[in-house]
């Protein structure tokens, strides 16, 4: 787990479900109650893993393979954490980043069809042991999401251009994951106005700061 004295919190969902505006939402509530706190993403979150993010997120790179992806996102992962993460968490600060390994079973694993014992050796090899304090899941249907994405008017990446079937497994692991250890995921109804779920954000805030 998380043994330092800051607290890290990570934000999960399909494309669509909120997760940026949320994340704005928590370091404003945080910074409000005088708790220090930095925000960053995965893939990215230094120059190393934007770097690679820009591999991962390209159009062009349509041969890449499951292993490939997977491999790429713990080299970001591990830079990520010995970097940025860590560094700021041992002194007290807080972290709140869009996405973390929980992604990586649900996208490489669950829809790419990865043995989730690849992923999990990777996840002991770079994490040893470490997890989030706490993971919000911003649950919403397939349709919806990509209504939203859509609407953005932006050019869509790798990810986003995936097929239903392809989101309907990773929101699928996303649940199943959060109903196996209840204690670490809050599953947040995404499809509500932005007020109700901020609302269901703010009670699990603040039984973590309590």
């Amino acid at each position: 787990m998380n043994n330092y004295s800051g607290k890290f919190i990570t934000l999960e969902g399909i494309e669509g479900s909120g997760k940026s505006t949320n994340l704005q939402f928590i370091k404003h509530w945080l910074e409000e109650k005088d708790i220090a706190v930095i925000t960053t993403r995965e893939p990215g979150g230094t120059n190393i893993g934007e770097a690679i993010r820009e591999i991962l997120l390209n159009t062009n790179n349509k041969e890449m393979t499951a292993e490939t992806e997977l491999m790429l996102m713990f080299a970001a992962r591990n830079q990520h954490l010995q970097e940025k993460i860590i560094p700021h968490l041992a002194t007290g600060k807080w972290v709140i980043s869009d996405r973390f390994t929980d992604a990586s079973y649900a996208y490489q694993g669950t829809a790419r069809g990865v043995d989730y014992q690849k992923i999990y050796e990777l996840e002991q090899w770079v994490q040893q042991g470490f997890q989030p304090n706490m993971t919000f899941i911003f649950d919403l249907s397939i349709e919806e999401g990509m209504k939203r994405v859509k609407s953005r008017g932006e050019q869509i990446d790798r990810f986003e251009q995936e097929q239903e079937e392809f989101f309907e497994k990773v929101r699928h692991s996303y649940l199943h994951r959060a109903n196996q250890s209840p204690a670490r995921y809050a599953v947040v109804d995404a499809a509500q106005s932005l007020q109700n779920v901020q609302q269901q954000i703010e009670k699990y805030l603040i039984k973590l700061t309590e």
